[in-house]
């Protein structure tokens, strides 16, 4: 069951989202309902990693906007998940919300499908983040988010793992071998070599894959979002290089990938 907190300004969307939230099949807590970003983080300072699986949250609202909250609360739980609603189909709106650590960004009215897809991605990353915990590889359920890092016992691997997880957290972020390697505390060409040993790939091809996996959903999802804007969310600032690579990685062009998402 996720645990969900809820965030708007207005009392009647707020218990609308609620509502379709408590819908889910896989099984939804509310675990809070707030008017605004700083109440919310006022509950959510007393919580823990196991307290609290995702927030949905406004963007606009008075004492403190959803970007203020999504900093705010990343730094108190860095693995949580936050979803940004907006009322504008903007695409600063949605870069903004990325870089400040949104897992998503949605438009309201909340899509009821749309986010039931979105709570299945986060449940099945939960349900393996536990499956690690529980054969005994490093990490916990705090470590939902970060779906694609696999379980490593030595140091070598924890390091490669330590590696993953900052490419998941900061995939849309500009980050290169040298941000990496300073954020682990490694120089780069040793982490350079240790995560193609450890990892059968380098890091600049797992980078790349955590990046395409997450336009994918931006594809699907997002309809509204033009391919550059998407390039841009998850973290390429050259189009041309992004359709190149999505083509080579995919098999297919994003547009092409998108109208056969949508039949």
């Amino acid at each position: 069951m996720l645990k969900i907190m809820v965030i708007d300004d207005e009392e009647h969307i707020r218990l609308g989202i609620a509502k379709i939230l408590s819908k889910y099949p896989g099984g939804v807590e509310i675990a809070g309902q707030h008017a605004n970003g700083l109440d919310a983080l006022l509950q959510l300072s007393g919580m823990g990693p196991d307290d609290l699986d995702v927030v949905v949250t406004d963007i606009e609202m008075p004492m403190m906007d959803g970007l203020k909250f999504i900093e705010q609360a990343k730094a108190k739980l860095p693995c949580l998940t936050i979803i940004l609603l907006s009322g504008y189909n903007d695409f600063e709106y949605a870069r903004r919300a990325m870089r400040a650590g949104a897992a998503d960004y949605l438009l309201k009215p909340m899509d009821k499908a749309e986010v039931f897809r979105l709570l299945d991605r986060i449940r099945d990353a939960k349900e393996a983040a536990a499956e690690r915990a529980g054969a005994g590889a490093p990490g916990s359920a705090a470590a939902a988010g970060e779906a694609h890092a696999a379980p490593s016992a030595s140091p070598a691997a924890s390091t490669a793992d330590r590696i993953c997880r900052l490419i998941d957290r900061e995939y849309n972020r500009d980050i290169d071998l040298k941000y990496i390697a300073d954020a682990v505390g490694f120089n780069a060409s040793y982490i350079s070599k240790l995560f193609s040993r450890e990892k059968g790939e380098t890091i600049t091809d797992y980078l790349n894959r955590v990046r395409i996996d997450k336009a994918k959903q931006f594809l699907k999802d997002h309809p509204g979002l033009k391919v550059y804007e998407i390039a841009h969310i998850v973290g390429y600032g050259d189009k041309i290089y992004f359709q190149k690579l999505f083509k080579r990685m995919v098999g297919v062009t994003p547009l092409e990938y998108r109208a056969g998402a949508a039949d």
